[in-house]
């Protein structure tokens, strides 16, 4: 059995569903291909069921590549005001949470169901619970072999919307880079980003009896254009390190360098015990209790060789300052990370120079796209990346005008 199309979508995400819907709409022939029987996982399981599906500030400041620029292009073009008034159309309750991140009031169903709308009213076809084996030239056609009854399928134009590495255990291949390396098309080293970093457990046993315990600090790493800086929360693990304050930093992390973190932003520790040495009454470890959990400020003094009960009178001004500057300047480097089964989302992929950025088709293989997070293109925490899938879906989608 073969069918032809006008365009092939692999990859019914959050990328591949609105790209299909996009190319529908002009008129094209358009067939959707999925390994799995679900429609987009990632966004059923986003934000804790309700899907983070944008955020009102996303800007090409937001997202990391080894060309920043490319990204201009598409979200220019496909905006979060854009995104919200198809939510709208849909009749679609939302709110917003925190620094301009828009999730659903209900549940991420209602985005699903919107986007297979909008694709159904397209006129897309299914192909769900159809791997796809191998892609291939066959003429001027592309060539798709697929298993489970989907037969052969030649396309005019292919889409590969596959995602990357993250999150295994709901689909998460490598395909998008096999096929981009079949096409002989340069790949940006991938590696976890938005994810938990950890600690040698030697290193890190000190610690370990404050997992659980989440507070507002200043994280950052890096020089200069690689700098990141972040004021978000931060949860201790058993094994290291989370929370958004350290998913945000692990995308600017590298290997071998430390992070810079204050647990106290609003306070210069050491210049407030030292200035109230004659007036503070209380001990060490009720002061600390005053600006964070007390089983932190319990945990952290015994951790760092302080004795929680000594009374701040009693201590020179030299132990107070290096007291000080373990709050505002702790000083720590991961040893890694939890890994693709932990992360949001893959950094790296396929590089942005073999595409067009006004379309995202291969310059050098005309009718191939990559969109999505299959692309060197990673947004921050918050949205970001469901912005880029809309933006980039729709820079392809509208191309075959």
């Amino acid at each position: 059995m073969t069918k032809q199309f006008d365009v092939a979508v692999i990859g019914a995400g959050a990328a591949g569903l609105m790209c299909a819907a996009a190319a529908g709409r002009q008129g094209k022939t358009v067939v959707l291909i999925d390994h799995g029987s679900k429609l987009a996982e990632k966004i059923r399981i986003s934000g804790g069921g309700r899907c983070n599906f944008t955020n009102i500030n996303a800007g090409p400041q937001h997202f990391l590549s080894d060309n920043p620029h490319f990204c201009k292009s598409a979200l220019s073009r496909y905006t979060p005001q854009d995104f919200l008034s198809l939510i709208r159309r849909y009749r679609i309750a939302y709110h917003e949470k925190h620094k301009g991140q828009l999730f659903c009031d209900n549940s991420a169903e209602d985005i699903i169901a919107m986007l297979k709308a909008e694709c159904d009213l397209a006129g897309v076809q299914w192909r769900m619970g159809c791997g796809v084996q191998g892609v291939g030239k066959d003429g001027a056609l592309f060539r798709i072999e697929s298993d489970n009854n989907g037969g052969v399928i030649l396309a005019a134009n292919v889409v590969v919307a596959t995602g990357g590495l993250s999150i295994p255990k709901i689909g998460a291949t490598d395909f998008a880079y096999r096929i981009a390396r079949q096409f002989d098309l340069k790949l940006v080293q991938t590696r976890p980003g938005l994810v938990p970093l950890t600690f040698d457990s030697a290193a890190w046993q000190s610690l370990v009896e404050l997992a659980g315990i989440a507070l507002q600090v200043e994280v950052e790493t890096g020089a200069k254009k690689e700098r990141g800086y972040f004021l978000e929360d931060l949860l201790f693990t058993h094994r290291g390190l989370s929370g958004p304050a350290i998913l945000q930093i692990s995308s600017f992390w590298q290997p071998g360098t430390p992070l810079t973190i204050n647990l106290l932003p609003e306070i210069d520790v050491a210049a407030y015990l030292i200035e109230g040495k004659s007036t503070l009454k209380k001990n060490l470890g009720n002061v600390l209790a005053q600006w964070m959990p007390a089983r932190l400020a319990d945990g952290w003094l015994l951790a760092n060789q302080f004795d929680p009960g000594a009374k701040i009178a009693d201590m020179p001004d030299k132990l107070l300052r290096r007291l000080g500057e373990t709050l505002n300047r702790w000083q720590v480097a991961p040893s890694g990370s939890e890994g693709y089964r932990k992360a949001e989302v893959t950094m790296g992929g396929v590089d942005t120079g073999e595409l067009s950025q006004q379309s995202m088709m291969v310059n050098k293989v005309p009718g191939l796209y990559f969109i999505g997070e299959a692309v060197d293109v990673t947004g921050w925490l918050g949205g970001y990346n469901f912005q880029w899938a809309w933006a980039s879906g729709m820079a392809a989608g509208l191309s075959f005008a």
